[in-house]
């Protein structure tokens, strides 16, 4: 099993009660719900959380360990899954944002745009609206939207026209007929760089699962959640998903709207978390050595108020 990106700093910064309650909201490959197990007393409770059944049924059979409860379930709906299993409160949440190990390996996903598969991308293959879906229904506007947005590719309207064209011929089914058209629609520079697919993808990976409205959502609850002294931990792959962390943490450490002019404070909003880090922890040089994957990794951790 690969260690998760920024595992130490992560654990470490996360646990402030070894006979505390903690949430895996990523359950993933299962690395921070194994660094968990090792860290926390015979009196804790963990709980991991994954929308996709394959992960949770390749994890199950890991653990016989009573301290630990797997749910299927969307990170959206946190306070709905800690209300069923009848917890009130936890003392440390974790978010590892992004798609894992175990599914990029799994070719037959379709997220990786260097094995050809179907067009899926589906953390949950129990939801309808997969990769396809998207590549072949949307509309032109529509598709260089997320592209541009999720994706942050200049070339957002030459894709989206080049995938229009083509689907106009034929259904594009796989990933690598997409790869393919993107390729057609950026210049021979661009490929240099790094994939040309690579954006794209990303965009649709998003698009697909509602990556970025899960995150809106769930940020609110877990601070909610957290027991007075207990810790968030977010990492995050992309500068969408971070930028929207540290809005949210700012406004939440950070809430007063009065007018810098005035001296005292009157708005009398108060503050429900301080940042434990004011910058984005990244990786250090080793784990950079080790997997080139932690270079675009950002941890920010919050302790409530």
């Amino acid at each position: 099993m690969h260690l998760p990106v920024l595992f130490e700093e992560s654990l470490n910064g996360l646990i402030t009660e070894t006979e505390g309650i903690y949430v895996d909201c990523t359950l993933g490959g299962g690395g921070h719900l194994e660094g968990l197990r090792e860290k926390l007393g015979p009196g804790a409770r963990i709980i991991g959380i994954d929308k996709d059944l394959d992960i949770l049924a390749g994890t199950s059979a890991r653990w016989n360990d009573p301290r630990i409860k797997l749910v299927h379930g969307d990170f959206r709906e946190l306070g709905l899954i800690m209300e069923q299993l009848g917890l009130e409160q936890a003392n440390g949440i974790l978010l590892d944002l992004g798609v894992s190990s175990f599914q990029l390996d799994q070719a037959v996903r379709g997220f990786s745009y260097h094995e050809d598969s179907a067009l899926d991308m589906r953390m949950d293959r129990s939801q309808p609206l997969d990769a396809a879906e998207v590549v072949n229904n949307w509309d032109e506007f529509e598709l260089a939207r997320i592209i541009y947005e999720y994706g942050e590719e200049r070339y957002s309207r030459r894709i989206a026209r080049n995938i229009i064209r083509a689907r106009a011929q034929n259904r594009i089914e796989s990933t690598l007929q997409l790869v393919n058209i993107i390729k057609s629609a950026v210049p021979g520079s661009y490929k240099g760089e790094k994939h040309p697919a690579r954006k794209t993808f990303q965009a649709l990976r998003i698009a697909v699962n509602d990556e970025l409205g899960a995150l809106e959502a769930v940020l609110p609850q877990a601070v909610e959640l957290l027991k007075t002294g207990g810790r968030l931990a977010v990492i995050t792959f992309h500068s969408l998903e971070d930028r929207m962390v540290k809005r949210f943490f700012q406004a939440e450490a950070f809430p007063c709207t009065c007018p810098k002019d005035i001296p005292v404070c009157v708005c009398k909003r108060q503050a429900r978390i301080r940042l434990v880090n004011r910058k984005a922890i990244k990786a250090s040089a080793a784990e950079l050595a080790n997997n080139p994957r932690s270079r675009s990794a950002h941890l920010r951790i919050v302790e409530k108020l």
